[in-house]
């Protein structure tokens, strides 16, 4: 009996050690067996629809959730245009394959990838894991957010196919649709849509995502009622404060585009009684839209001040002072408060905004103003730093640039004016006058010499000044053995040591942007300018020595009468330029009538006098213009102007002498071919303009009928002194373009294979004075092409050089066509065409025209000839 218990002990033992391990193992096995994927068991289906959605789809749409948070953050809004409807940048980049925009989305695609590979239980063509339409939803989603759109519409397509009876068909529906959208399709996005609402009874978070979509499409459509109606329903329907805010907002957006500001502001009360439940930019955004809206004749401008005022002081709204800023400014601008719409303009830009377009409005805006006030090299300051925020080429962007242009010369040639009137003025003065002036002058640097060197053996005394400069040295000793360091700026000593240091280089400049600019420094005079500027280049001693500033004024007459013909040309351009671009005819009076108190050279007398009456006659000053003309046609009877004042009615709505005219004419002539008169006319014009600013024009274009009538020297040489004479002049500056680029790729002379280039040309010769043979074969050409079929072929008249012009027949795709072209017309045709032709691609006759080797071409390709 003792052995018998001891053995039951033993097998006891030996159960308890295998049997769990086993019975492990056997319901492992069973159930790896019975949750095959291919057998629709009650326990497949749960193990991996529980599998699906709480692995791989839960950590699917987390990824999904990060990834979308991190666009929404990154995406800035633009205020000033219709808001889309869904916050999501579309990126330009090109993705390589294998690369992704955003880590999240790909491991999110990933995860529902995943989910569909281990989990799908599609047997017999059906679907029997319930997880799996949730599946393919965030599989489009994660490529949909990623701007996969394609393979996006593939994953939401594939739901409506196979899983109609999913309870996520309508989401599916409308994501499809938003993805169309970004496809550009958007008419099919509103039919499927209303289709959709028509069909199905959406409620909640369904209906506003169906309805704001809707939307959206019809914003691209420009059907701005319809998308007013589904946004409204959109902000009713949706569960999220945050998509209202943004819906209403949007709505109001939308009723401004249609000019409806009662309906506009209502809604953007809507918005503002969100308060605290939606982001506080749609709330501000809203303030700022009703204020834009705001009834200057009649509304309530103490309310609005009132309103002002709190939308600046409330501490919450710190974070768009930037846009307050600038709506206080515009408010101030309209209200005539130029000085206060400046500072807050100011205000804005200091800010520190992302808002590019903000900052261009700004910078624009100040610009505009202190262009109204004349000051034009401040206002070229502005646009420049306007042109420095703006996307370049972009339409605002060539506004502005057109607007810089305008001022480019006024701003050169007034810069040009002052230096050399400095100048002039310090010649002018006799020897005892320039020696009392640079005494006085050099007894004011002593001044500021002895009290500059009195305040530095002050600062040498003061040991907070060598500690703040060792702090400054050296950082990493934030703290000295003795204690905390004084801050710099307390310490007065060294502040009025940085004074003095600034008024010494900079001179003294009023508090306000753009103070570095030259037009900013406070002096005296002009005369003082100059001598402050050599003043910094001298040596200790030349400094306080007067001999040192008169010694630098010209004195050759060579070099003066330069400057004063450089000083008269600005002013009369001058005087063109703001007659001309800026209608400001006082400003042009002053600078012409200047000029002739200032002994021009003779070829400016008479064009500025000529423009003098025109102005008087503009300002309605009828006996300073009558004045004016008698003084022309009694000295210049001759004159092209003489002849303008002597029968004004011939010129009441033109001038026919006028350079512009001539210009206009002559180039007429050029597009007809006549090379050798534009060249003719245009020598004779260039001398009979000799000083008109619009002799860099002719110029050009003598060049370019050179080109064309004597080939590619001829074109390089008369460029180059088109680029060279006129280097400052908008013709000068294309002329050399033309050299650094163009000319490189037409150089070479050799001709390109038959095989390379397929389009050719059929080229009849003519002398040309065969004016006559020229016109009886070219309407019989014409005649001839008309009756051919299967091609298009056209004729045109083209001048090789002076002794030679082509009658040209275009549009053969095929150089063998070409080589037989009578072949192909009709018998009665071919019988009429006898002349001799040569056939030649477009490239070899590019290349024949521009250099003019006919004879090379046609010594290479003798069978061609006909």
């Amino acid at each position: 009996m003792r052995d018998f218990a001891v053995i039951k002990i033993l097998i006891q033992q030996v159960l308890k050690t295998f049997f769990k391990p086993l019975l492990l193992t056997i319901v492992t096995v069973v159930a790896i067996t019975s949750c095959s994927r291919k057998k629709n068991k009650f326990v497949s289906r749960n193990f991996h629809a529980v599998t699906a959605e709480f692995n791989a789809l839960y950590n699917g749409y987390l990824a999904l959730d990060d990834g979308r948070n991190a666009l929404i953050e990154s995406y800035q809004d633009d205020y000033w245009e219709v808001l889309p409807v869904e916050r999501m940048q579309i990126s330009e980049d090109i993705i390589l394959p294998g690369e992704s925009r955003n880590e999240s989305f790909t491991r999110a695609e990933e995860k529902a990838a995943k989910a569909i590979q281990k989990h799908s239980m599609n047997i017999e063509s059906k679907e029997y894991n319930p997880q799996m339409d949730e599946a393919y939803l965030l599989l489009g989603k994660a490529r949909y957010f990623d701007q996969r759109f394609v393979p996006a519409l593939e994953a939401f397509n594939y739901i409506l196919y196979k899983y109609a009876a999913s309870d996520k068909i309508n989401q599916a529906k409308v994501w499809r649709e938003k993805t169309n959208i970004r496809l550009d399709n958007d008419d099919l996005a509103i039919e499927n849509l209303k289709r959709l609402l028509r069909q199905e009874d959406l409620k909640g978070q369904d209906l506003a995502d169906a309805t704001s979509m809707l939307a959206q499409a019809y914003i691209n459509t420009k059907s701005i009622d319809s998308a007013i109606t589904q946004l409204q329903i959109a902000a009713v329907a949706t569960k999220s404060n945050d998509e209202r805010g943004r819906y209403r907002f949007i709505q109001g957006q939308l009723y401004n585009k249609l000019g409806i500001k009662d309906s506009a502001n209502l809604v953007f009360d809507e918005v503002i009684n969100l308060r605290r439940k939606t982001p506080r930019i749609y709330v501000i955004s809203a303030y700022l839209e009703k204020i834009k809206n705001f009834d200057y004749e009649h509304g309530d401008k103490l309310e609005l001040a009132e309103l002002l005022d709190r939308l600046e002081t409330y501490r919450e709204n710190r974070p768009y002072l930037d846009k307050i800023y600038h709506q206080i400014g515009a408010h101030h601008l309209k209200n005539g408060s130029t000085k206060l719409a400046v500072s807050y303009f100011n205000k804005s830009l200091r800010t520190e905004t992302r808002d590019q377009k903000l900052k261009s409005k700004n910078y624009e805006t100040i610009g505009d103003i202190v262009f109204d006030k004349k000051l034009y090299a401040e206002a070229g300051a502005y646009y420049d730093s306007t042109l420095g925020v703006l996307t370049l080429n972009s339409k605002p962007y060539r506004v502005i640039k057109r607007k810089r242009e305008n001022l480019k010369d006024v701003i050169k040639y007034e810069a040009v004016a002052k230096v050399d009137d400095s100048i002039l003025n310090l010649v002018a003065l006799s020897d005892d006058a320039k020696l009392a002036y640079f005494e006085t002058y050099v007894s004011d640097l002593k001044e500021k010499a002895e009290a500059e060197r009195k305040k530095q053996a002050a600062l040498k005394r003061n040991t907070g000044l060598a500690t703040v400069n060792n702090r400054i040295g050296n950082r990493a000793n934030a703290i000295s053995n003795d204690g905390p360091v004084e801050f710099y700026f307390y310490n007065t000593t060294t502040v009025a040591f940085g004074k003095n240091e600034f008024l010494r280089i900079w001179g003294d400049r009023p508090l306000e942007d753009n103070w570095r600019l030259s037009s900013k420094a406070f002096s005296a005079g002009s005369i003082g300018n100059e001598a402050n500027a050599t003043a910094l280049n001298a040596t200790e001693d030349e400094r306080f020595d007067p001999q040192f500033y008169i010694s630098k004024i010209p004195s050759e007459p060579k070099v003066i009468d330069s400057i004063s013909k450089e000083r008269n040309f600005a002013y009369y351009q001058l005087g063109l330029i703001y007659k001309e671009k800026f209608k400001e005819y006082t400003l042009a009076k002053d600078k012409f009538k200047t000029l002739l108190d200032s002994d021009p050279e003779e070829r400016l007398i008479l064009p500025s006098k000529y423009n003098l009456y025109k102005i008087y006659a503009l300002l309605g000053a009828e006996d300073e213009a009558s004045i004016a003309k008698t003084e022309i046609i009694s000295n210049y009877p001759e004159s092209r102007y003489a002849s303008i004042l002597i029968n004004p009615e011939a010129a009441q709505l033109k001038d026919k002498n006028s350079p512009i005219v001539l210009y206009e004419n002559l180039y007429k002539v050029h597009q007809a071919q006549d090379y050798a008169a534009v060249i003719s006319k245009s020598e004779t014009y260039i001398k009979a303009l000799d000083g008109d600013p619009i002799i860099p024009k002719f110029e050009l274009l003598k060049a370019t009928a050179k080109g064309r009538l004597y080939g590619f020297d001829a074109y390089k040489e008369a460029l180059s002194y088109v680029a060279v004479t006129y280097a400052n002049t908008p013709e000068g500056q294309q002329a050399e373009r033309i050299q650094s680029g163009l000319l490189s790729r037409l150089e070479s002379k050799t001709f390109v294979s038959d095989s390379i280039s397929r389009v050719s040309k059929v080229v009849f010769r003519f002398d040309r004075d065969q004016n006559e043979a020229q016109t009886a074969f070219k309407e019989t050409l014409d005649e001839a092409l008309q009756n051919v079929r299967y091609y298009k072929l056209k004729s045109s008249v083209d001048v090789y050089d002076g002794s030679t012009t082509f009658i040209v027949v275009h549009g053969f795709e095929n150089f063998q066509v070409a080589q037989t072209f009578t072949q192909i017309l009709l018998d009665k045709d071919a019988n009429k065409i006898k002349k001799p032709y040569f056939a030649i691609t477009s490239a070899n006759y590019k290349i024949l025209q521009i250099h003019k080797n006919l004879d090379t071409y046609l010594n290479l390709n003798t069978n061609q000839t006909k």
